[in-house]
């Protein structure tokens, strides 16, 4: 679907490392160029016309955004350099100067280590508990796993949308009504969601929700922080500077800018937010719900073939995204990493930024493949085939 728009693709490559970063169309990649080219100059900041020119492009993005998760307000989308940092700025801007010593973070051992490190820290700053909803048999997270989870302690829900090693969609509307019944903040981690399904925070009511541009075709360094308003207005500013304050004549007289320009500080990656917006009417063109089903076409195709193969076992047989992940017996995962990367196959091996997700499967490290929508029933022949060949996979690692 859409392949000849991915001057990457021209290469001889299969790339199933979509879950790390998406590669980029034709239309992202000129609309970057553009900038750099035509009118590179400074946003909300000079007042001549190649200035105004980026003022309007960069706002009309944010309307972009905006629309694509289906915000109420303009001012709830704040542009970062990606999910890492939203999570950070959520964690240290707002939930630090909110949370208490013995209040409770909830999350899972499948979560990537940016929505578990932050958490972590204020544990050892603030004296936090964060306990661990448990996974079911498949290792997904259920609306009555979280139930039994939470005490009278509970203050945030903080969970991925989709888990980048399972690969398990989360109950997120669900799960927002039963914390907000309890008096809980629901945080989610749309990493690996936001590219690959329609996502519509009022519908599914979350407090806070970040994702990475690069993971939906756009350009890397640049990610969306999304908040409730009202939320938004009490997160503590983590960097402070040129762009987001009004006036500051001296320490006690220090004032900020409405939102989203108070968590925006400094020079922004212009030419990074320009792209994320080619890239999410890129995505709209094709249609969010079409790419989700042909995803789910893909991975149940790809499992159909493998569960044949006695030497592969698969991690996560049941799953509703792109994500598979795998082991072949008695071979190191990036063994098989660098065996199907001799044939231009390009898969992720390792524990993918979810070490304490061991815990629950019992094993330390897997090979992933990640299915996008230029991803065809060929390219996963050839894999299939490499993978099918014990002895060739034992010879060329000796």
């Amino acid at each position: 679907m859409n392949r000849e728009d991915f001057p990457l693709l021209k290469q001889d490559i299969i790339y199933f490392d979509n879950g790390a970063t998406t590669l980029k169309p034709q239309c992202v990649i000129d609309k970057m160029t553009d900038y750099y080219s035509n009118y590179s100059a400074n946003a909300h900041r000079g007042d001549y016309d190649l200035s105004f020119k980026v003022d309007q492009e960069y706002e009309n993005a944010r309307e972009t955004v905006k629309n694509f998760i289906n915000a109420k307000y303009l001012e709830e989308i704040v542009f970062t350099p990606g999910s890492t940092e939203g999570l950070n700025m959520i964690v240290n801007g707002f939930f630090a100067n909110l949370l208490e010593a013995g209040d409770e973070v909830l999350i899972t051992t499948s979560e990537h280590a940016s929505n578990v490190l932050p958490w972590f820290r204020l544990v050892n700053k603030l004296g936090i508990k964060v306990n661990y909803i448990p996974l079911d048999d498949n290792y997904y997270v259920t609306l009555e796993n979280v139930k039994k989870s939470i005490t009278s302690n509970t203050k945030v829900i903080s969970l991925a949308g989709i888990t980048n090693v399972i690969g398990d969609v989360r109950p997120i509307k669900q799960i927002a009504a039963l914390a907000h019944e309890n008096n809980i903040f629901l945080v989610c981690d749309g990493a690996q969601m936001v590219p690959h399904m329609p996502v519509d925070v009022t519908d599914l009511d979350v407090d806070f929700l970040v994702f990475s541009g690069h993971k939906l075709c756009g350009p890397t360094g640049i990610g969306v922080l999304y908040g409730k308003k009202e939320l938004l207005e009490n997160l503590e500013p983590p960097i402070l500077g040129g762009g987001m304050n009004e006036s500051f004549d001296n320490p006690q007289e220090i004032y900020l800018k409405p939102l989203p320009m108070r968590l925006e500080a400094g020079t922004q990656n212009i030419a990074g937010v320009l792209g994320l917006k080619a890239a999410i009417d890129y995505l709209n063109k094709i249609g969010m719900s079409k790419i989700n089903d042909y995803e789910k076409e893909l991975r149940k195709y790809l499992v159909d073939k493998l569960i044949r193969i006695k030497h592969i076992d698969i991690i996560n047989l049941e799953s509703d995204s792109g994500i598979l992940t795998f082991n072949v017996n008695n071979v190191f995962s990036q063994d098989v990493a660098y065996y199907l990367n001799k044939y231009n196959i390009c898969v992720r091996a390792g524990n993918h930024c979810a070490k304490i997700l061991k815990s629950s499967v019992g094993v330390t490290s897997t090979v992933r493949v990640s299915l996008y929508f230029y991803n065809t029933y060929e390219e996963i022949d050839n894999l299939v085939e490499l993978l099918s060949n014990y002895d060739k996979i034992i010879k060329e690692m000796i």
